[in-house]
């Protein structure tokens, strides 16, 4: 670390003149000026016997505190502690011996000139130095292996701390700026047990100078150390270091009556840790003390929990009969309400009875038709047997027979149709679908194309003067090698009736071919019609009497094929979004026919298409 440049040519001396100012400052200021950088930590050692001379608190101790801090001398060991004394002469024990010069010196010192400066600048760098001193000093500690070294550093650690207490405690404002530090933070957050109680007695000192101090701080860190405190009496067992967290916390609120509710609130299980784990260690009167102040502070919070129970079971009463109140005013409308929902309910629970019943009555019927159709059935063939001759038996046996063969192959082959018909009902909706999605495709793809031709279209640029020239030279030219024929006015209304003939035997053409394609037109929608109603009938087991109307009349087909349309585009605009995702590309006035599983386009109504 480089010092700064030496000060003493433009130090600040007193009013008085040179002869006012302390000869051994002013020689050991001079030395400082002159050395080395390595040599400069053992001259400022020189201090100490400069401020033991004279008695603490008298007006020549002030004096010369003044002259040191005047010439630069004090900024001179707060800059050194930040060195590595490891390299230097003196080790460790002359970064000690100037920390606390540092604190002697800037005690009792009072400052006329840039007073701001000192108490706001200074001050907090020469704690922030201090701090930074006892980090190095707890690390070297916990890497000592022999005993002797960890001592020395130990003893070392503790005058970095007595130093830094008796700074804040000279100086009262600097209290909340040790626990600010993230030094101090990293001394307190530790496994070591010596350094810890040291750090701890730190604390202890900060709150006996300046008991709010803890409330001036930010949130963050006032947890920081709570959580510290509490955290070392739940993982360690060492008495000491238990007693003297114990007394922080019984510090804490003793002085701050605040944070008793912060530790019962934050802390829900610090009462039983302290009275299972520490009870019985050599410090039962703190301990007692501690628990007593979280009793009452629970008791507290205990009765205002109480009352704000019953302020709530008040509110609640008071809601829950205005509600009782509100539902009794609307209980005709509701009683209404229900009863009609109930006699709706039976209605249909009648109704589906009736339903059910009717259906069971017929097919009972329909099962005791087939038995008498087939008990006739015998009685006429043995009434048929006894008529024939015995010749004729074997004949009308074989005859018999035939049919009935031939009776069942046909009913064979109509199942073995209709169940081919049934199977390829799955791949012939899946063609449709295949359709709509390339119709749609190409629609995507058409409108994507034109877009591009759109945007891509510019406008030509223009001709230059010498370009619209040769342009209009190379069109005269050809005009002049083709001249235009002369036309007289017989020729061209002669011209004019062949083209309006010519015109109307179009039209008259294509009437025709429109009225034949129209035809072609309904004929499909009829096939088409008839192939969905054949797809949709029922088996011969289960066919009735309005089935056979719908093959036998012409018009049944039709309001039932509009009928299903109809519910089917009432279904298709009631689906909710996620089951329109396919048809994001067909137009708005445009419903898919996967979706209506029936187009319209193939409805017939009266010999003619529906559009």
């Amino acid at each position: 670390m480089v010092l700064p440049a030496p000060l003493f040519p433009m130090a600040n001396t007193p009013s008085t003149g040179l002869a006012a100012v302390d000869p051994r400052v002013l020689a050991l200021a001079a030395q400082v000026t002159e050395s080395r950088e390595q040599d400069i930590p053992l001259l400022l050692l020189k201090l100490k016997g400069i401020l033991n001379i004279a008695s603490l608190g008298c007006e020549e101790s002030k004096k010369i505190k003044q002259d040191i801090y005047s010439y630069d001398l004090t900024q001179y060991c707060m800059l050194v502690l930040r060195q590595d004394h490891s390299r230097l002469r003196g080790g460790w024990a002359t970064a000690a011996q100037l920390a606390e010069i540092l604190s002697h010196c800037c005690v009792g010192l009072e400052v006329k000139e840039d007073t701001e400066e000192f108490y706001k600048k200074f001050l907090p760098s020469a704690i922030d130095n201090l701090l930074f001193l006892g980090r190095r000093l707890q690390a070297r500690f916990i890497r000592a292996i022999k005993d002797e070294e960890k001592q020395d550093f130990l003893r070392w650690f503790q005058t970095v701390t007595d130093a830094i207490c008796w700074l804040f405690g000279g100086h009262i404002q600097l209290a909340a700026c040790v626990l600010q530090n993230d030094h101090f933070l990293q001394l307190l957050i530790t496994d070591d047990v010596e350094t810890a109680i040291k750090m701890m007695s730190v604390l202890h000192n900060i709150l006996r100078v300046n008991s709010s101090v803890l409330l001036q701080v930010d949130e963050e860190t006032l947890h920081s150390v709570l959580d510290e405190l509490v955290y070392k009496l739940s993982s360690t067992t060492n008495p000491v270091l238990g007693n003297a967290a114990t007394k922080l916390l019984l510090l804490v609120a003793k002085f701050c009556k605040q944070l008793v509710k912060l530790l019962t609130a934050r802390y829900k299980g610090l009462k039983g840790l302290l009275s299972k784990q520490w009870t019985g260690k050599g410090f039962d009167r703190d301990l007692s003390q501690l628990l007593d102040l979280l009793d009452l502070e629970q008791s507290s919070v205990k009765g205002e929990m109480q009352r704000q129970h019953q302020a709530a079971c008040i509110i609640q009463a008071t809601w829950r009969g205005f509600l009782t109140r509100k539902r009794l005013k609307k209980l005709p409308k509701a009683v209404t309400t229900l009863q009609r929902s109930f006699r709706a309910k039976r209605e249909q629970e009648l109704q589906h009875l009736k339903k059910q019943k009717e259906d069971e009555a017929l097919k009972l019927q329909m099962q005791l038709q087939r038995q008498r159709a087939m008990r006739l059935f015998h009685e006429r063939q043995l009434a048929l047997l006894e008529i024939i001759h015995a010749s004729q038996v074997n004949k009308y046996m074989e005859e018999m027979e035939g049919k009935s063969a031939l009776t069942i192959q046909r009913f064979w082959r109509g199942y073995r149709a209709r169940r081919n018909f049934h199977q390829q009902r799955q791949s012939l909706k899946e063609y449709k679908a295949a359709v709509v999605i390339q119709r749609a495709a190409c629609k995507f793809l058409e409108k994507q194309r034109r877009r591009r031709l759109l945007s891509s279209w510019k406008d030509p640029k223009g001709l230059a003067d010498e370009q619209r020239l040769a342009l209009q030279q190379k069109v005269d030219d050809y005009i002049k090698l083709h001249p235009a024929s002369q036309m007289s006015e017989e020729m061209s209304k002669e011209l004019h009736m062949q083209a309006q003939e010519k015109l109307a035997q179009f039209l008259l053409r294509s009437r025709l071919d429109q009225r034949a394609a129209q035809r072609r037109e309904t004929l499909l929608a009829q096939v088409n019609t008839d192939v969905e109603l054949l797809m949709n009938a029922p088996g011969l087991a289960e066919i009735t009497e309005k089935d056979l109307d719908v093959f036998m009349s012409r018009s049944v087909p039709v309001a039932t094929k509009a009928r299903q349309s109809h519910n089917t585009m009432l279904k298709y605009t009631r689906c909710p979004w996620w089951k329109k995702l396919g048809d994001e590309f067909v137009e708005d006035d445009v419903i898919p026919d996967d979706a209506l599983n029936a187009e319209l386009g193939t409805l017939f109504i009266g010999g003619k298409k529906s559009f």
